[in-house]
């Protein structure tokens, strides 16, 4: 009896062992739940934190991003302004200048009118003096100066820019050589001729038969016959300047005045 009295004992032990453990790995089990739920909660919250930082940081760049831009435009802006300070002070002071000019046009107007009118009859002395060389056609550019001068629908400025012209067509008359045809009276009859000019040195003809010959003396501003000496000369300079042959020397009539 008392055996089985032990034995109960032993039995009531054991369960409330089992029973503490039970309640013990419970509450361990409980204790576990939590702090695993903490966790979570902690790497949810740091997930979130660390979220957080990645949004403001993404906004920090960007607004460093936008502020080196705004810099930049800036000091660009800073110097198209300094720039355009100086086009503006040098537009300024042309436009001075302008208006300094405009006041001066009407007497630039005024006299250089009587200068190209000057000017055109000096040129036209200068042909009727000159060597008698496409007399026609030098003529006739005097003739339309002096009607574009008396034409009011022609600025003054087009009209002196033609009398210019017209001046450096005769200078290059001096220093050029040219080979043209003609009609000239020869021995009292009109003949057909090829003329060669050289430059203002020398005006020589050549019938197409090649049989008379002459070259203009300056001085008693006639005419005068050549030998057929210069015949093989003569026929070089005209195939020289109508550019069949390359340039070359070639022996052509100088009279003394």
């Amino acid at each position: 009896m008392k055996y089985y009295a032990l034995a109960k004992t032993a039995q009531a032990s054991l369960l409330m062992g089992v029973t503490a453990f039970s309640v013990l790995a419970t509450a361990q089990q409980e204790s576990l739940t939590a702090i695993v739920g903490a966790g979570k909660k902690i790497n949810q919250s740091a997930s979130l934190s660390q979220k957080k930082v990645n949004e403001l940081n993404e906004q920090r760049q960007t607004k460093l991003q936008a502020f080196k831009t705004v810099t930049k435009e800036h000091d660009g802006l800073q110097v198209y302004n300094q720039q355009m300070h100086m086009q503006i002070e040098h537009q300024l002071a042309q436009m001075a200048e302008l208006s300094t000019s405009m006041e001066q046009v009407s007497i630039i107007e005024r006299q250089i009118s009587p200068l190209m009118s000057r000017m055109i009859t000096t040129l036209e002395s200068f042909v009727r003096l000159d060597i008698p060389f496409l007399e026609q056609e030098r003529n006739k550019r005097i003739d339309d100066l002096n009607e574009m001068l008396n034409r009011a629908d022609i600025a003054v400025s087009e009209k002196f820019r033609r009398v210019l012209e017209a001046y450096q067509v005769e200078v290059d008359y001096g220093r050029t050589i040219e080979a043209y045809s003609g009609l000239l009276a020869v021995n009292g009859n009109e003949r057909d001729v090829d003329f060669l000019r050289i430059g203002r040195v020398s005006l020589v003809y050549k019938t197409r038969d090649g049989s008379t010959m002459g070259v203009w003396h300056k001085a008693s501003k006639k005419w005068q016959p050549l030998s057929s000496d210069y015949r093989l000369g003569i026929n070089k300079g005209l195939r020289i300047a109508r550019k069949q042959l390359a340039p070359d020397l070639m022996i052509v009539p100088v009279l003394a005045d």
